[in-house]
């Protein structure tokens, strides 16, 4: 660089060098500086005054000067230096990047001088870069789509999670319109948000529907935002989608659970109504019944015998519902209890058929059936296959009309045998077939339904049935077209002797008919007074001796003095429970006592409540209500008597 300019030029290049962003240093042949702009006071931190005539070493790192020197060297030999990275030190220790350019000086004479360097501050750039690369690794490895475009709508980046969530690659993307992602329906969005961008607005979370590759919907939510130039102008905007598709199907989860709860609310509530319902039916008629005997207002034989089938008729009812409560509870606990064995259908179709006849005779309807008495004999439980063919039979008769019909007809299919019960009642609508096993479901529900019922039978029939290896079907053309019942149950493939195809009468079966228990002795222990009593008159009507204590105490007392057949114990009772009493009886050092047969006696009618009973010294457990040839039957077994007792069927177990 030759000195020879004039005034106006010297002026030019001092403002030039004062106003540069770079900074220019000047140094003499020795490498001393000479002159310090104010670029150089900014970008490396000394005064002028504190920089010129101090080596150009100032501003370098030790371990560059040396480098520094071989290039100053160079620059006396008339070279010019371009543009080299290095570094050079602040006033407070840091090292700034930087790029130099070092030219040589020439005075007029054509001789060499000095240099001037040129240094240019690289930093900021090199931080722009870094934040750029940094940047770049953030969009490609967002789990978010992170796409750019034009005010046109036309793609201008694409990142990688983009290409996972809507199936295109950025080759396939880039260039193109985002509208290809838009569904039809929606493409008016596309619109509204580019004229939002348009405004410099942006748009945050909103929730809408886009289109992947394969032409499947992905909800998603999207951030839009205004891309700007260096001068503030709008020139595109970048999107940000978000995939919300487990969000939405926990979403729809929660509903679905909400909704679920809610109809189980709904459904105990109208259960709880139906069920204070079913309970205040026949206790209103035993109530009110006991009430006019008891105060002599029916004085005819004939009404008094009516007001008693009434009553009792009633007291089934109450049994029947307090059974089907518990079957459910039964249900629900997992504990029901089978006895397999090989059962007869004809026979316990036709005793299901019997025990619904006086209802159907009652509404005039006809009943056929279509048995085969060589059907092979099948799998299950007697009792609850009995309960589940008298559960769908008087479904049929129920929802049957006045002068309809109900035809039970049993089949050999496959492997299984099928009852099918048909009937010309009142039909199913299609949109609750699904719900008819459900339990608590009725669809005749509410205040003013027509039909009674708790709405728990079928659903109890169809888990007996299946805990049995069986299916249960329901059809229906519709309101008003019938309805069938199809309960498939396995054939016995086993040799267990099956019961006998027809019934037999109480004779033929053995049941006990009249009781003598003269000279039988009994202790009842009790603390319900009219339980008590209820037990004494049925026991002493057949002829044996009782004996009644109202605690556990009490029972202990009595035996000290009183040798009993039978051991008769609630088990339920304050202070001393049935369990405890039985506890001390067994353990007692008298045998007479210790040895004495007993029967458990309890509103706890659970499987596991006798399995209980049985395990802790009983030998026998019935449920309460009692049925008097029930208790007949039980003491007569317990007390060793084979005097012929009443007719029914025996449950105690």
């Amino acid at each position: 660089m030759p000195l020879g300019l004039n005034a106006d030029a010297m002026y030019l290049l001092a403002a030039v060098v004062s106003s540069s962003d770079d900074a220019i240093i000047g140094k003499d042949a020795h490498g001393v500086i000479t002159s310090w702009n104010p670029a150089a006071e900014r970008i490396l931190g000394h005064i002028a005054a504190e920089a010129i005539g101090q080596s150009i070493h100032l501003v370098m790192p030790p371990e560059l000067r040396t480098r520094e020197d071989a290039i100053v060297s160079r620059i006396r030999s008339g070279e010019q230096i371009h543009r080299y990275d290095a570094e050079r030190l602040h006033k407070d220790g840091r090292r700034i990047p930087v790029a130099v350019t070092v030219s040589a000086v020439i005075d007029a004479n054509g001789q060499i001088i000095g240099g001037l360097e040129i240094v240019h501050d690289i930093s900021r750039g090199q931080k722009l870069e870094r934040d750029a690369r940094h940047l770049a690794a953030i969009v490609d490895s967002s789990d978010d789509a992170i796409v750019s475009k034009d005010l046109s709508g036309i793609v201008l980046s694409w990142n990688r999670a983009a290409e996972r969530m809507f199936g295109f690659s950025p080759a396939e993307m880039v260039g193109q319109s985002i509208r290809l992602l838009i569904p039809d329906d929606r493409q008016p969005e596309e619109d509204e948000v580019l004229s939002r961008i348009r405004r410099g607005e942006r748009v945050e979370h909103y929730e809408t529907v886009r289109r992947r590759k394969d032409g499947s919907a992905i909800p998603v939510s999207l951030t839009v935002s205004p891309i700007r130039n260096a001068d503030g102008t709008i020139v595109g905007a970048s999107k940000i989608a978000r995939d919300i598709s487990d969000r939405k199907r926990a979403e729809a989860e929660r509903q679905r659970l909400l909704s679920s709860a809610d109809d189980a609310s709904r459904l105990k509530d109208e259960f709880l109504a139906t069920l204070s319902h079913e309970l205040r039916t026949p206790l209103n008629v035993i109530v009110g019944y006991t009430h006019m005997l008891k105060d002599g207002l029916l004085q005819t034989a004939d009404k008094q015998t009516h007001a008693l089938d009434v009553v009792s008729r009633s007291a089934t009812s109450l049994t029947r519902i307090v059974e089907d409560v518990l079957d459910v509870s039964r249900i629900v606990a997992g504990k029901i209890r089978l006895e397999v064995q090989a059962v007869a259908l004809p026979l316990r179709i036709a005793e299901a058929i019997d025990a619904i006849r006086p209802a159907a005779d009652a509404k005039g309807l006809r009943i056929s059936t279509t048995l085969d008495p060589g059907a092979p004999t099948v799998s299950g439980d007697p009792e609850r296959i009995q309960q589940i063919l008298w559960n769908v039979c008087s479904n049929a008769v129920k929802f049957t009309e006045r002068g309809g019909s109900v035809d039970v007809r049993l089949e050999r299919a496959r492997s299984h045998v099928a009852v099918v019960v048909r009937d010309t009642g009142i039909g199913i609508e299609p949109g609750f077939l699904p719900h008819v096993f459900e339990r608590f479901r009725q669809a005749d529900a509410g205040a003013a339904r027509v039909r009674g019922g708790l709405g728990l039978g079928l659903a109890i029939s169809r888990h007996l049935v299946e805990l049995q290896g069986g299916r249960i079907f329901v059809e229906s053309e519709g309101l008003g077209k019938g309805s069938t019942f199809r309960v498939e149950f396995p054939i016995e493939s086993h040799s267990t002797p099956a019961e006998p195809v027809h019934p037999h009468t109480p004779e033929e079966r053995g049941e006990l008919l009249v009781a003598d228990f003269a000279g039988v002795h009994v202790l009842a222990v009790d603390d319900d007074p009219d339980a008590l009593a209820l037990v004494r008159e049925i026991i002493e009507s057949t002829g044996a001796e009782v004996v009644t204590a109202d605690s556990g105490a009490d029972a202990l007392k009595k035996l000290q003095g009183y040798s009993p057949d039978v051991l008769l114990a609630d088990l339920s009772m304050p202070h001393m429970d049935g369990f405890e009493l039985i506890d001390r009886v067994r353990r007692s050092e008298d045998a007479r006592i210790k040895h004495v047969p007993a029967l458990a006696i309890t509103a706890y009618a659970r499987s596991e409540d006798r399995a209980k009973a049985l395990r802790n010294g009983f030998q026998r457990h019935l449920s309460k209500p009692i049925q008097p040839d029930d208790l007949v039957a039980a003491i007569g077994a317990l007390s060793g008597r084979t005097n012929r007792a009443s007719g029914r069927a025996l449950r105690a177990q």
